[in-house]
């Protein structure tokens, strides 16, 4: 199967967004589409879904082809569960294991019905024929490595993030022919995404998908699409490849530029000098030079440049003093201690829900700390980069929000420029900067928080997942500001690239502990992944005097615990093996379900202790080899 895409073109008002764009895909490809924001990657994707119209162009491809769109927001009844959303698909193997769900929820509502009986063993007959069992079981192990635990959640109690994943789960178990992802990994923690990963490489269509994660780009990929200027550029390879295609592509439009450049100077001194007939000949010159003057082998590149200056910084930044933090019964961190130092680059890691952003805002003094406290020096000047772009007036201009701080600001080098310049460094252009904040798109609003959270001027920047929908061109030269920022940096982030390029030193949340690490984030996780690896240095940020040891308990759990988890597998394997020759037997086949249900919790349950356990025992060796 193949789909053909031929001349498409999209503009918005008086602004074309790209045309001319001709590609086809076919089973396999993983094409990673890149470009800064605003330039369409977005409605792109929606055109291929039918969910927009182009303005000109053909999409091609055979009647049963199946195409599925993950967009960036997800869009569920507030009264529908987990599982009803799930199982809303249109593959046979989905189709048939809705019809058995329902049957059985059914039954379980009224046990003596006999006709909910029979129609719950026709459906179970038709899931034995589609082979359905494995849809299910993927089904399962989809949500678990989501963080999905209650399917019959409704979709109106869950956050933005679980709204997120549950669509990521539906777009994964569609199993279309193309496949299109907008922005997969955000809300994504660092193992989710590792694991997304797999799944994309694995997955039997095409792939199309819009990231701003360059490490995932670049293991997953094996196309390249840049937007740039209204055009779309193809490359064959993963991301790696594309930045040296690319750089090769630049340098020969240059070339090409100044040779046309040249050939039009010659060109036109010769015409300046003058004949005194307006021959056939001179008219072909002529012609020659209108023809050189319309075309053009240049690309006005689009490349933000970030200039804003930094106030001073003096000695002490910000202290940490036995700070924690709890929600009700539940604690997220307690005891934290530390002292942030003068350009210092910290990244702040974990699991969802771990604390991570809360962590920030206290130590930026957002949010006050249930105990403890924090402080700040007398110099410190905070700039916080949150995770959504709020306009408390979404109908004021760009220009207007922009000279609301300062019409005029002194860059790094002591230059000066007016509020409009800078905006235009940031790629708003004259149009774009009389627009509505409420219409710009959501990478542009986020580009714009960006530019007047600098433009304050801090000299301790507060980073809350600063990628997340910031194109890879911006995100470039983010880093490379931040490497020359003469501030503190201090970021959440999930993006691996990001931090490698930004942080030297993370402070990492590990089951309700703390700690932190020198190094790289990538070498953090080979660590966290690879217990036998060489783990960077490793510095535990609490104030306990005594070291780790294991209880009696313990010692005793942890000689046990992998046998019991392999007892535990054996039993699993075989209660589900039992469940597949089960036949129609309706009061089995509840039995077997649940004696599976409970086997796999205690399965989950033995893994989490050994994480837990092995983890300590690491920390005693440590403190043995100390």
């Amino acid at each position: 199967m193949i789909l053909k895409v031929e001349q498409l073109k999209k503009e918005f008002a008086d602004k074309v967004v790209f045309e001319d764009v001709t590609f086809s895909v076919t089973k396999g490809d993983r094409i990673g589409i890149i470009g800064v924001n605003g330039t369409g990657k977005s409605t792109l994707l929606h055109i291929l879904a039918g969910t927009e119209t182009a303005d000109a162009g053909t999409i091609n491809h055979p009647n049963d082809y199946r195409i599925r769109l993950l967009s960036q927001t997800a869009d569920y009844p507030e009264t529908s569960s987990v599982m009803e959303v799930l199982l809303s698909g249109k593959t046979p193997t989905i189709e048939v294991l809705r019809r058995y769900e329902t049957a059985r929820l059914a039954l379980e509502h009224d046990p003596s019905n006999e006709q909910l009986l029979n129609r719950l063993l026709v459906a179970q007959t038709e899931v034995d024929a589609a082979g359905a069992w494995d849809t299910e079981s993927r089904l399962k192990m989809i949500l678990n490595r989501l963080g999905i635990t209650d399917i019959e959640a409704k979709i109106g109690s869950l956050s933005g993030g679980q709204r997120k994943r549950v669509a990521l789960a539906e777009a994964l178990l569609d199993e279309a022919d193309l496949l299109l992802l907008d922005e997969p990994t955000n809300e994504l923690d660092a193992e989710t995404i590792a694991w997304l990963e797999g799944q994309i490489r694995e997955y039997r269509g095409a792939v199309i998908l819009i990231t701003h994660d360059r490490y995932f780009l670049n293991r997953v990929t094996n196309h390249m699409m840049e937007i740039a200027n209204g055009a779309a550029y193809f490359y064959v390879g993963n991301y790696e490849s594309f930045l040296e295609k690319r750089a090769e592509r630049r340098e020969r439009a240059t070339s090409m530029e100044e040779k046309r450049q040249n050939i039009l100077r010659r060109e036109l001194a010769w015409l300046r000098r003058g004949a005194k007939a307006r021959t056939t000949k001179q008219k072909a010159r002529i012609q020659r030079v209108d023809a050189l003057q319309e075309q053009s082998f240049g690309e006005e590149d689009e490349s933000l440049e970030v200039q804003v200056g930094s106030t001073r910084l003096g000695k002490k930044v910000i202290e940490a003093i036995s700070v924690g933090q709890r929600f009700g019964d539940r604690v997220l961190f307690s005891d934290f201690n530390w002292l942030f130092g003068r350009k210092e680059r910290y990244g702040i890691v974990g699991r969802n829900g771990s604390g991570k952003s809360t962590l920030l805002a206290i130590l930026a003094k957002q949010l006050d700390p249930t105990s403890g406290e924090v402080i700040h020096g007398e110099t410190v000047k905070v700039g916080f980069y949150g995770q959504f772009a709020e306009f408390p007036n979404p109908e004021r201009r760009v220009i207007d929000e922009v000279e609301r701080i300062a019409k005029v600001i002194t860059t790094l080098d002591g230059q000066e420029i007016t509020a409009s310049q800078m905006l235009e460094q940031f790629l708003f252009k004259p149009e774009a900067q009389y627009k509505p904040i409420g219409k710009l798109s959501g990478g542009e609003r986020r580009r714009l928080k960006l530019l007047t959270i600098l433009m304050e001027e801090p000299n301790v920047l507060f980073l809350d997942e600063p990628t997340n929908d910031l194109d890879t061109e911006t995100l470039s030269v983010l880093e490379d500001y931040l490497e020359s920022f003469p501030g503190t940096v201090i970021t959440v982030s999930h993006d691996r690239y990001f931090l490698d390029r930004t942080v030297d030193r993370l402070i990492a949340f590990e089951d309700g502990q703390v700690v932190t690490y020198h190094g790289l984030y990538t070498d953090y996780l080979d660590q966290r992944t690879t217990p036998q690896a060489v783990a960077p240095k490793k510095e535990v940020v609490r104030e306990k005097k005594t070291a780790p040891k294991l209880t009696y308990q313990e010692q005793q759990d942890w000689e046990t615990i992998e046998e019991r988890i392999a007892r535990v597998e054996e039993r699993l394997s075989s209660e589900e093996q039992e469940l597949s020759s089960a036949g129609s037997d309706i009061g089995k086949v509840n039995d077997l379900y649940k004696m599976i249900e409970r086997s796999k919790e205690e399965l989950d349950a033995l893994m989490d202790e050994w994480t837990r356990l092995s983890e300590k025992v690491e920390a005693v060796e440590a403190a043995k080899r100390d």
